[in-house]
Formats: structure tokens, C-alpha cells, sequence
């Protein structure tokens, strides 16, 4: 298909995606299922056409039946298809035919099966040539903006004016989302089951063009386009519309026998966590952590930063805030004068005045003093501000008290200005009514249940932020499909060496000997001290082969040392490198490839601290070196390189350097680079540099292209 011909489907799919998401008229086929659908769009309100599709029933729910597709009065813009597999496959075909917009496949049995339900999916992908198909095997969409509810089974969301959306890969996971009791309505609900023909970046996509959609959360177990979603995370950014990402499970990168020390350091998870952070998405570990965090979102948008004030009449909650706060990055800094003097005013000598505030109970169920108190506080111009409350539960006795002190935030609200960013936070979720939430987001104050959900909302606000303010720099994620698929071909240190430098890595000054006396004669010629190694392709971990020797000092040690490693049976080849002396820290620089997000870049602690720290951060390619250095900047052992305790600080900008060589240099081999390692990579006082001690590159080009010896 032609570039052109590709650009019309795509804008043919898009079209009839919004068909779908918003339908005048549904279609729907099958029996018990179909019936379903009818009376959730009815409770919900649905005010468009409803036509049953079935060879034999003549009513369904009291609508009239339709035998067939071409039978319809025009061509439905949604379908909900509830009938056997094989059946759904047919039924697909002929809506396409039609012109429909698009379709909810209902049954399983596809390529969750096995082959011969794959070979069925792809004859439905086919049948449905421009339509957008949600499915198969999965429960539908609910859209409670419109009250279209192609959906088989009872939820728990109503209408509503505006909302967050949610796409996800389970059916359950998805039910269980619509009987949340956190007060967040919701705009859409779809469920992609087996996303044989859209991909939950495409729905992302299609959901961002409806502008009462206010954030969008996505439950994936895994993406078949990085680079697709890359490229609609990045217009979500620019769209200021923000994402929330809850990836279930992690792995490694595979089950292949590597010979780096990269490849068991980094799983798919860390590079899912490079993704996220990379495209200004937030990522979520829990479903509550998803729920609150869009419901932060929806009612305050993203953040500037992360500073905030707390407020709570208890000690111990205020101390559960500091400690919750500071892993997040969250920060309660002190408040201003004025603040400070508004809060003594109306507290009294008797309160301490700090942030986070416990205000004591003197002011309890004063409301005038109590809006005073959180008027102040509201002003302090921070990012957010929280009150601390927990409602009594029900049946305990009156609640009339903690009534008065949400009615005092709601007026402290109301009078601020600018409007702050305004939560009131129960410590347990269940310690705030859904009914108070409710009467809460009308005053656009977030409702947050449990204070490490709010804490880790307002912590995903503002990297959003960030990252929106830094939409312009971000780059998508390009696709780098595999090249040849024979196995793979090892350059020998030698080989690796010399590809490194030509994009600027520097290494050792070194020689290349033959025998022995050939090697005493070049150590000569660098002098001394000198490292001696063997040179083949084969040997990829020397230490343990012991094919190298370190601090060489004169010509008969190398002789020496060459002898030996010739009795052992190691090659006649030998690299005599120049002594790279005192580094302040040695890393690692790795790079894999990986089947879903091609060349991923790893730097940490290398040498022998690798296995022993485990310490490295992830970036996916194409790398700035600005993140780079902020990668560099997340390791523990950073503290080395930046000057630890009176040492000399690193020239971290040749290591940035350094990193960007191999990077450019895996972009540039990106379909044939199997994995690359450099460890260590020796940096020097600042000034002084950055090298690399090895190298080992695998490649699975063919062996004509790799670069000579010497």
C-alpha cells in the first residue's frame, strides 16, 4: 500500500473511530447480550436509534428485529456484535459493506486461543477493512457523555457533562472501575480485549479530539507499537491533555542467553518506566493509584511544581504527610509571613505555626475560625493545598462537627483568589462519603481518598506539567524493525574500539601486536604502564578467561604476560593499551535490543560493582544529552562523580559525552545492533576525560560489512 494510500486509510479509520465513540444510531446482534445493551443504553439515557439485528426474533426489549445487515434503515455508525465466532466474523464483513462506522466484538476464541483462532482474528481484521473494530473478546465501550452504552452487562457509572476516560485490556478489570465510590465521574469506559484492529494508543488518539474529555487513564498489559503510542503520547502533551498509564507486569527483556552484563540488569518494565517519563505520561502501580490520580487531574489540571501546604487538627497525621511527602519529591515549604501571621492571629499562642500545619482542635466546629485558618493557608501561593479529614462513619453519631469543617474549606475556596489547587484528603479511603466527594468536585475541590493516592497524584501533576511546558523537546520514539534475522556476529575488542571512536567514544591509546615480542615492542612505544589483553571475538568476559593484565610496568612483564596467555590457548592477538590511571568512577553503558521498543540505552555503576549495585537507569533512543545527564544524575552512586566527600568531582560532561557516542552510534546500527556493552567506562578527574576500558558489540549484519582488522 502507498504512503498516500496508507494516509487515507488511516483518515478513513479515524472518522468512523469517532462514529463509534459517539454513535447516532447502534446496531446490535445476538441474543441475551444484545438485550443488554438496550436496556444499559436506555438507563443511562441513550436518545438515538437502537435497531436489533436477528434472523428469528422479531422484537427485542420491544424494538422491532431486522433479519440482516442490509435490512437496516441506513448504516449503523456503532455495532454491538454478540454471536459466535465464526458468525462475528461475516457479520463485520457485511457491516463494512454497508458503510458502518464501527463495531464491538464481543466473542472469544480468537488469537487468545491459538493458531487457529489468530487465523480467524486476521480474517476479521480484514473483513473489517476501514471500520473501527473494538475486540474481540471484550466487553465494549461505555460513553457517558452521550449515554451510548455498547456494553452486554450492569455497570455502575451515570451521565455526565465532562470526565476522564479509561481505556483498558480487561472486561473485569473495567466492571469493577464502574463501581468505584471515589465521586469521579467518568466520560468514557472502553475495553479493548484483544485489539486486533486498534491499538489503545489509537483510542487514546480518538479520544483526544473530544474536549470534554479531561485526562485519559490506560490499563495495559502490554504495547504492540511503542512508537505509535510515543507519537500520541507526545500530542497529548502538546494537547495538554494528561495520561496516566497503569502497566501490569513486568519481565526480562527475554529468554536468550546474553553474553553482556547489561542484558540481566534491565527488564521490559524499566523500559515501559523510560517510556512513561520520557513522554510526560504518569504512571500508576494500583487501581486506586489510577482513580485518583485522574480525579486530581480532572478537577486541577496539571501543576507548576510540587510544593504544598497540609492542614490537619493531629500531629500524627501532619508527621504522616512529611514522611509520605519527601520520597515523592513532594515539598511542604515554610509558609510566607503573611501566612504565618494570619494563622497565629487566629489560632493562638498556643499553636505552633509550621507546614505542615496541625492546627489542634481549639478551633473545632468554629466555623469562622476554621475558614480564617484554611483562608490562610489557601493564599500561601503553593502548588496545592490539603486538608487532612476523615468522616465518621455512619451510625457512629452525629457528624455535624466534621460538617462544619468542610463547609469552612468550601467557603475558605470560594473566597480565595487565585482559586487554589484545593484537596480535602481522608487518611483512609473509606474515611470520605461518596456523597461529601460529590458535593466537594462541585466546588472544585478534589475529593482524595488515602493520603499516598493524593500524594502520588500531585507528584504525577506536576511531571505532567513539566513535561508539558517541555512538549517542544520531546522527540517520539522512531520504529527500528529488525534487519536481518541470522544469528549473531561479535566484533572483537579491537573491531568494537575503533567503530566507538569514529563517533567520538575516546579510548586508551593502544596497539594491535602479534606474538609475544611484538607486544613488549608497542608497550615500548606507548610506555608504561601498559594493560594486555587478548583480542577475539570470542573472548567476551577476559577477566574470567584471564586474558588481560592490568598495570604493566616494563617490557618483560608484558612478554610474560603474553607467554601465559598463550599456554592457557588463547589467541596469537594481542591489544596493548596505554594505563588509564585514577578514575574517580567507573560506569557501564549498554545498550540492547529489544523486540517491542528496539535499542534501549542503560547507564550505571560499572566494573565490578555491577552485579553487586544493580544500580542503572534506562533510556530509549533516540537520547538528548540532557537526558543523559539526568539519567547519570538518579544514580545512587552519583554522589561519586559530583565530588563525594572531598574527592575530585568527574569531567561528567565528557561522560555525557561518552554516553551520546554510543548512542549515536546504536541509532545509527539500530536494525542490526543485538547489544552493546562498554564497562567500564573510566572517568577522569574533571577535565580529564572520559574512556572506554571495553568493548563488546554483537551485530547481526552480515560479516562483509563489519569493519576490518588492523
Amino acid at each position: 500500500m502507498t504512503s498516500s494510500a496508507l494516509d487515507t486509510a488511516r483518515s478513513a479509520r479515524a472518522h468512523n473511530l469517532q462514529r463509534l465513540l459517539s454513535p447516532r444510531h447502534i446496531a446490535v446482534f445476538g441474543g441475551r447480550q444484545a438485550a443488554e445493551v438496550v436496556r444499559q443504553c436506555r438507563r443511562i439515557g441513550y436518545d438515538g436509534a437502537i435497531w436489533p439485528v436477528h434472523p428469528t426474533h422479531r422484537t427485542v426489549e420491544g424494538l422491532r428485529c431486522h433479519p440482516d445487515v442490509d435490512a437496516l434503515p441506513e448504516a449503523p455508525d456503532a455495532a454491538f456484535v454478540a454471536v459466535p465466532r465464526e458468525p462475528t466474523v461475516d457479520i463485520v464483513a457485511a457491516l463494512a459493506r454497508r458503510g458502518a462506522g464501527g463495531a464491538v466484538c464481543y466473542a472469544s476464541g480468537f488469537a487468545e486461543t491459538g493458531a487457529t483462532g489468530t487465523a480467524l482474528q486476521h480474517r476479521l481484521v480484514a473483513a473489517a477493512g476501514d471500520m473501527a473494530v473494538v475486540g474481540p473478546n471484550c466487553y465494549g465501550i461505555l460513553n457517558y457523555l452521550d449515554g451510548a452504552a455498547l456494553w452486554p452487562d450492569r455497570h455502575g457509572g451515570t451521565r455526565t457533562s465532562r470526565g476522564p476516560a479509561i481505556i483498558t485490556q480487561s472486561g473485569n478489570i473495567a466492571l469493577n472501575l464502574t463501581m468505584h465510590r471515589r465521586s469521579l465521574p467518568l466520560s468514557y469506559l472502553i475495553t479493548v480485549g484483544n485489539s486486533a484492529a486498534l491499538q489503545p494508543h489509537e483510542l487514546v488518539e480518538g479520544l483526544l479530539d473530544d474536549p470534554r474529555v479531561t485526562a485519559i487513564g490506560v490499563h495495559i498489559e502490554g504495547l504492540e507499537d511503542v512508537a505509535g503510542f510515543s507519537r500520541v503520547a507526545l500530542e497529548a502533551l502538546r494537547r495538554r491533555i494528561p495520561l496516566v498509564a497503569l502497566k501490569a507486569g513486568s519481565s526480562p527483556l527475554g529468554a536468550r542467553a546474553a553474553l553482556s552484563h547489561t542484558s540481566s540488569l534491565t527488564g521490559s518494565d524499566a523500559l515501559y518506566d523510560a517510556l512513561f517519563r520520557r513522554m510526560g505520561v504518569a504512571r500508576v502501580r494500583d487501581l486506586p493509584g489510577l482513580l485518583e490520580t485522574l480525579k486530581f487531574l480532572t478537577v486541577h489540571g496539571t501543576l507548576p511544581g510540587s510544593r504544598i501546604a497540609s492542614m490537619s487538627c493531629s500531629g500524627g497525621e501532619a508527621s504522616l504527610v512529611a514522611d509520605l511527602a519527601q520520597p515523592r519529591g513532594v515539598t511542604l515549604p515554610e509558609f510566607p509571613q503573611l501566612t504565618d501571621e494570619r494563622l497565629r492571629s487566629v489560632l493562638g499562642e498556643r499553636v505552633g505555626v509550621a507546614n505542615p500545619l496541625d492546627y489542634h482542635t481549639y478551633i473545632w466546629d468554629d466555623r469562622a475560625a476554621l475558614t480564617q485558618c484554611y483562608g490562610a493557608v489557601l493564599a500561601a501561593d503553593l502548588d496545592a493545598q490539603l486538608l487532612i479529614l476523615d468522616m465518621p462513619k455512619p451510625g457512629t453519631g452525629e457528624a455535624a462537627s466534621w460538617d462544619t469543617a468542610v463547609d469552612a474549606l468550601i467557603a475558605a475556596h470560594r473566597a480565595a483568589s487565585p482559586t487554589p489547587a484545593t484537596c480535602l484528603v481522608s487518611s483512609l479511603p473509606e474515611g470520605l462519603p461518596e456523597e461529601t466527594g460529590t458535593r466537594l468536585l462541585g466546588e472544585g475541590i478534589a475529593p482524595m481518598q488515602g493520603l499516598t493516592e493524593c500524594l502520588d497524584a500531585i507528584a504525577a501533576a506536576a511531571a505532567i506539567g513539566e513535561a508539558q511546558s517541555g512538549a517542544d523537546r520531546i522527540r517520539p520514539l522512531t520504529s527500528h524493525p529488525p534487519a536481518h534475522g541470522g544469528p549473531p556476529h561479535t566484533l572483537d575488542e579491537w573491531q568494537g574500539k575503533r567503530a566507538l571512536a569514529a563517533r567520538g567514544l575516546r579510548t586508551p591509546e593502544a596497539a594491535l601486536a602479534t606474538g609475544p615480542g611484538e607486544a613488549a615492542l608497542r608497550a615500548r612505544e606507548l610506555g608504561f604502564p601498559v594493560v594486555l589483553k587478548a583480542v577475539s571475538a570470542s573472548l567476551t568476559h577476559k577477566t574470567e578467561a584471564g586474558a588481560v593484565r592490568l598495570n604493566l610496568t616494563d617490557a618483560g612483564q608484558v612478554r610474560e604476560g603474553a607467554e601465559e596467555m598463550l599456554r592457557r590457548g588463547l589467541p596469537d592477538r594481542f591489544l596493548v593499551e596505554r594505563m588509564v590511571r585514577d578514575p574517580v568512577a567507573e560506569l557501564i553503558v549498554g545498550v540492547h535490543r529489544d523486540p517491542c521498543f528496539g535499542p534501549a540505552l542503560t547507564v550505571g555503576a560499572g566494573g565490578i560493582l555491577v552485579e553487586l549495585l544493580r544500580d542503572t537507569a534506562t533510556l530509549l533512543l533516540p537520547a538528548s544529552p540532557d537526558e543523559i545527564r539526568t539519567a547519570l544524575a538518579s544514580l545512587r552512586t552519583w554522589p561519586l562523580l559530583d565530588g563525594h566527600r572531598g574527592r575530585p568531582r568527574a569531567d561528567v560532561e565528557a561522560a555525557v559525552a561518552a554516553v551520546a557516542a554510543v548512542a549515536a552510534y546504536a541509532q545509527d546500527h539500530a536494525p542490526d545492533l543485538v547489544e552493546l556493552d562498554v564497562n567500564p567506562l573510566l572517568v577522569l578527574p574533571e577535565g580529564r576525560g572520559a574512556y572506554a576500558a571495553d568493548v563488546l558489540i554483537r551485530l547481526t549484519r552480515p560479516a562483509q560489512e563489519d569493519p576490518p582488522h588492523a
